[in-house]
């Protein structure tokens, strides 16, 4: 994450699925502190380890399957779902993946998942590149059973008022990279929801503070700052 400001002067803008197939390489030793904060609050509202064996659990938008993987080895029946084939490579790398059923799939047409096939459905760090938030919403609603739920993750909408957005330095490159996103904000995820069905059990935001910091310096500059959305949502 850097400043959109100082990167409108020299990052180069690339597609969405094209940032993250250059991302991959890199993304797990990055030491993101939005991805270490978010970490945590997804093993919460899971109730991990435990609360997820037996469990059929869809990770949409998985990424290097830092999720999904872990997911697996607890005991969880986890189909990850992606549209950048070097994200999912990595994420076939890890150890549990031989566990998860991996789908190439891009966000932005329906879901090929059946209605109400899963207990848990995950949707992390990706809507702040979806524009049509309609019709994801309303996917997750309805691959979810009537008494799973859908937990939901996004970069809170306040860092794009420091000019923050996904940026990383291209591998073996000095050349800072800044990947597409929208400008989203907290009514349009809540309103999304409400007209996809889903009613809102609970919704959280979290800000950097000094553990974070020492876990993850680049905090150090968003301290008191809200730097993560959570969103847990029910069928109605």
């Amino acid at each position: 994450m850097e400043r959109v400001s100082e990167a409108a002067a020299g990052a180069r803008v690339v597609p969405t699925r094209e940032g993250y197939d250059l991302w991959a390489s890199c993304y797990d030793g990055d030491a993101n502190p939005l991805v270490i904060l978010e970490e945590g609050h997804v093993m919460a509202a899971l109730g991990e380890p435990g609360g997820v064996a037996g469990l059929r659990v869809a990770d949409v938008g998985c990424g290097t399957g830092r999720h999904a993987a872990r997911l697996a080895r607890a005991g969880a029946r986890v189909t990850a779902v992606d549209f950048s084939m070097e994200m999912l490579a990595r994420a076939r790398e890890k150890p549990g993946a031989e566990g998860v059923r991996f789908v190439e799939h891009d966000l932005r047409r329906p879901l090929p998942l059946g209605d109400a096939s899963f207990d848990r459905v995950l949707c992390c760090l990706v809507l702040d590149h979806i524009a049509d938030l309609g019709l994801l919403f309303g996917e997750l609603g309805r691959i979810c059973t009537c008494d799973g739920f859908v937990l939901v993750t996004v970069m809170h909408p306040a860092m794009m008022l420091k000019g923050v957005q996904a940026r990383f330095t291209a591998p073996g490159s000095p050349e800072k990279v800044r990947v597409e996103s929208v400008a989203n904000q907290i009514s349009d995820y809540v309103m999304a929801a409400v007209r996809a069905g889903l009613t809102i059990e609970a919704m959280r935001e979290h800000a950097a503070d000094d553990a974070l910091a020492h876990r993850a310096p680049r905090a150090a500059k968003y301290l008191g700052w809200p730097m993560l959305l959570v969103m847990k949502l029910r069928r109605v």
